[in-house]
């Protein structure tokens, strides 16, 4: 009973910030997704990024593993995803990607807050890192045929976390002034990420929803696995380890449906992971949390 009550503690937040962004589209009140969404990627998440590896109080060597261990992880869900589309004869344009690369910003980073505290968010921040730098170029890649190393140079989040890693290796900080005023910033981005997490679920359409629930699980299956895996092999602690497990397994996100209009690949089947991995999320992540915590 104590366990479950400390996963809703910790799944409740996350979920209700959600729901007030699908009921706030649903009473058909005004949100402008681009602005805030370029808000967060552009100032709020970098900021929050930032502090969070400059205050993480974890050696150096063990954000190392866990970049590694990240890396490790991608690889093993490319591979059983690639596996699975080919063996359902799916179009790997359309669902590779979006099985491959999940929502560790908009429900990750929260989640690992509220499940490990800020330990856990410096932990996670850095999964994320790692997932955003491959879905601009190979994810890229595997939707329009083309990578982009140009755009992560570009990426103020991968210029934070470079930062934000150097601050951490060298042991510096930033006067207290300026490390309140970023920090102040980077609060904006969990509560922005999920609201605007709702909205975008509210405004999707979708069609065919069985195969999206079918590939949903498939995706937290072999997702789950992979991370387990990598942290095992690199010996994580158990935070790091949970927490790595936890960013892996997220669903489908809303971006995946976007590089899918804007590359022209099908959408709609899209749309429909991202629904159904969504929703499915609600039951699956409490139950991963219950595991790692």
């Amino acid at each position: 009973m104590e366990l479950a009550l400390t996963v809703l503690n910790i799944t409740a937040p996350v979920f209700l910030l959600a729901a007030v962004g699908f009921v706030w589209v649903k009473l058909g009140f005004e949100y402008r997704v681009e602005f805030v969404t370029r808000m967060a990627m552009t100032l709020a998440v970098p900021c929050l990024i930032f502090v969070a590896l400059m205050n993480i109080e974890v050696a150096p060597e063990a954000v190392a593993a866990l970049t590694l261990a990240s890396f490790v992880a991608y690889a093993l869900v490319m591979i059983g995803c690639f596996i699975v589309i080919k063996l359902a004869k799916l179009d790997s344009q359309t669902y590779l990607a979006p099985l491959i690369f999940g929502n560790t910003g908009n429900l990750g980073l929260p989640l690992a807050l509220f499940a490990f505290g800020e330990v856990g968010l410096g932990y996670a921040v850095v999964v994320f890192a790692v997932m955003a730098i491959l879905s601009f170029t190979i994810g890229i890649w595997m939707v329009a045929g083309a990578g982009s190393l140009k755009r992560v140079v570009q990426e103020p989040l991968v210029g934070a976390t470079l930062l934000g890693a150097l601050f951490l290796w060298q042991g510096w900080e930033t006067p207290a002034f300026l490390t309140n005023a970023i920090e102040l910033i980077g609060q904006m981005a969990i509560p922005m990420m999920l609201i605007t997490l709702g909205v975008a679920v509210a405004r999707l359409q979708t069609k065919a929803m069985t195969q999206a629930v079918i590939l949903s699980v498939v995706k937290v299956a072999i997702c789950g696995a992979a991370g387990w895996a990598a942290a095992t092999w690199f010996g994580l602690d158990p935070v790091a380890a949970g927490v790595l497990i936890l960013q892996v397994a997220t669903p489908v996100a809303v971006t995946s449906y976007l590089l899918a209009e804007k590359y022209g690949a099908d959408a709609q089947p899209v749309a429909g992971l991202v629904v159904a991995s969504t929703l499915l999320s609600v039951l699956i992540l409490p139950l991963i949390l219950a595991i790692v915590i």
